[in-house]
């Protein structure tokens, strides 16, 4: 402790150790909730393209609502989720006072530089619009305009992150997940009541209307972080901040968080490119009065769906495994961070590849099921299906790749990820790049998903790689070493490739029915061919998973 610090010594009745839950049961919590939050976000998403479409007003709005959280991830938000967690866990075992002061230190220091960078933003927001758009005239206006009041989004989401990671390094994993639903909400009613208002957008946004968008999007991210205050009530926890923060230890987990910028100043370069080119690209399927909005909206939409497997699967198993790994890291133990990333690569993939399969065949019936409504028609489904569609394979890659680097931020290094998602970045801008001088406007942004896909999958061979070779050589007995992550996709993989034909065949099928009819029976039909070929081609991971189903249902 340090000589200003008066608490007693001895752990903190605040203690940021983790509590031992069962990881199982965290993540199924957390996967609840951001099921629940995906689904709302879905409708959100429905309502704002029925409010203003997937051409220029859309895409207008996109990029205002996005920059808050591109710049927050950018600067700060990549360093809060990489760091925060493995440092508190440190922090909890080795200091007298479980850590209280220095998680207020840590706590304090964050939220300073988030207001800073608020406020920068802000002024500089025709700057940051200009650098992501070639807009000009009332759609440049307009957009600045919405950005000016979404920006202050960035302090939120920051706070949302502190105050959510304090709550992760406790064993309470569940608000975080949960309170994201209150913001879809907000959203919901905001857009609703912008068409209850609004008889035409066509011709462009009023002051007035702007006002709403701008002003209501922002309240959804406030409410989203002022929701966590109970839990942290709940958790003992109480904030007071500090600034001493000369000698206090912070210096280390700075170090780390200027790695992590990097990382993500590299990951912007390249959705810098794509956000460039494929709003360019929507000018330019408009110019030549194609059908469908084939610009950065529909990319922005296809990506919101494709990332929802492992939003509710990956993200919600890894955060609950990571106090877990953190503390085995702490401890020197390689050997159990091993087994953690090998037990939440295998038990993503469970469910992921399923779903990436079911994204591949049901492409079109699930665009049309969550967009096709107000504004968007055929045209605009066909468009998005297709980049989903390109999307699909990657999403294997892309949990995977989030699963191996938080096995490097476990053991407290950030600079191997730095180097590694290099070859991430460089693929996918490059062949975005490519995409875009070599494809026709309806097909560019289609091939920008593509190459984010290829993108993936090269990075992640390269990370694990590079993990397994910091970890050491795998132990246990000979069944242990044969149960590999490689072999489980592969397994998967060969039991998915025929159940997406079952699911396109009916989804075909029952297209007459609806879009809703369509997805459902080509989900059941994917459901009953990976079950039937879970015990020919031992999948232990699903077939435990049934086993245990059947047991809770009394079969």
């Amino acid at each position: 402790m340090t000589a200003t610090d008066t608490r007693p010594a001895g752990p903190a009745p605040d203690s940021a150790a983790p509590k031992k839950t069962s990881v199982l049961r965290s993540g199924a919590l957390m996967a609840a909730g951001s099921i629940v939050s995906r689904a709302t976000g879905f409708i959100r998403s429905a309502v704002v393209v029925a409010a203003l479409g997937t051409g220029l007003l859309g895409d207008g709005y996109a990029v205002a609502n996005t920059v808050p959280n591109i710049i927050y991830i950018l600067l700060v938000g990549g360093a809060l989720n990489a760091v925060f967690v493995p440092e508190l866990v440190r922090a909890a075992k080795e200091h007298a006072d479980g850590g209280a002061a220095y998680t207020d230190r840590l706590l304090t220091a964050c939220t300073a530089a988030l207001v800073v960078l608020t406020a920068a933003a802000v002024l500089a927001a025709p700057l940051i619009v200009s650098a992501y758009t070639g807009y000009s005239g009332t759609q440049a206006s307009t957009t600045v305009a919405l950005a000016r009041y979404c920006l202050p989004q960035i302090l939120f989401y920051g706070l949302f992150t502190l105050l959510g990671q304090v709550l992760n390094s406790r064993g309470r994993f569940g608000a975080m997940m949960w309170t994201p639903v209150l913001n879809n909400f907000v959203i919901i009613a905001v857009f609703g009541l912008f068409l209850h208002v609004s008889h035409d957008a066509a011709g462009g946004l009023t002051a007035a209307e702007t006002r709403l968008l701008g002003l209501g999007t922002t309240a959804g991210i406030v409410v989203q972080a002022l929701a966590l205050i109970p839990s942290l009530r709940a958790a003992r926890f109480r904030w007071r901040p500090r600034f001493d923060w000369r000698g206090s230890g912070l210096g280390r987990p700075l170090r780390n968080a200027g790695w992590t910028v990097m990382l993500v100043l590299t990951n912007q370069i390249a959705y810098w490119v794509v956000t460039r080119l494929s709003t360019t690209t929507g000018q330019h399927a408009v110019d030549a009065g194609l059908a469908g909005g084939a610009g950065y909206t529909a990319y922005s939409n296809a990506y919101q769906l494709w990332i929802v497997p492992q939003g509710i699967i990956t993200v919600s198993l890894v955060t609950a495994l990571m106090p877990r790994m953190s503390s085995a890291a702490a401890d020197g133990d390689l050997a159990a961070v091993r087994r953690d990333v090998s037990y939440a690569l295998r038990s993503s993939a469970a469910l992921v590849v399923p779903a990436a399969a079911l994204m591949a065949a049901l492409a079109p019936w699930v665009m049309g099921g969550v967009f096709g409504y107000g504004r968007t028609g055929a045209a605009d489904i066909e468009v998005m299906a297709g980049m989903l569609t390109a999307f699909a394979p990657g999403l294997v890659a892309f949990s995977a790749q989030y699963v191996l680097s938080r096995g490097f931020y476990a053991l407290s290094d950030t600079r191997t990820p730095f180097f590694l998602n290099l070859v991430i970045v460089t693929l996918n801008a490059g062949l975005s790049a490519a995409a875009y001088f070599l494809l026709s406007p309806r097909w560019a942004v289609t091939g920008m998903a593509a190459a984010s896909s290829v993108a993936f999958l090269a990075g992640a061979a390269a990370t694990a790689y590079a993990l397994s070779r910091r970890l050491g050589p795998r132990a246990g007995t000979r069944t242990e070493r044969r149960t590999t992550a490689v072999r489980t996709h592969l397994r998967l993989l060969a039991a998915c490739v025929p159940a997406a034909g079952a699911a396109y065949a009916a989804a075909r099928a029952g297209e007459r029915f609806g879009d809703f009819a369509a997805v459902g029976a080509g989900t059941t039909a994917l459901v009953l061919v990976v079950v039937l070929l879970a015990r020919p081609l031992r999948l232990a991971e699903l077939t435990d998973l049934l086993d245990s189903l059947r047991r809770k249902t009394g079969r």
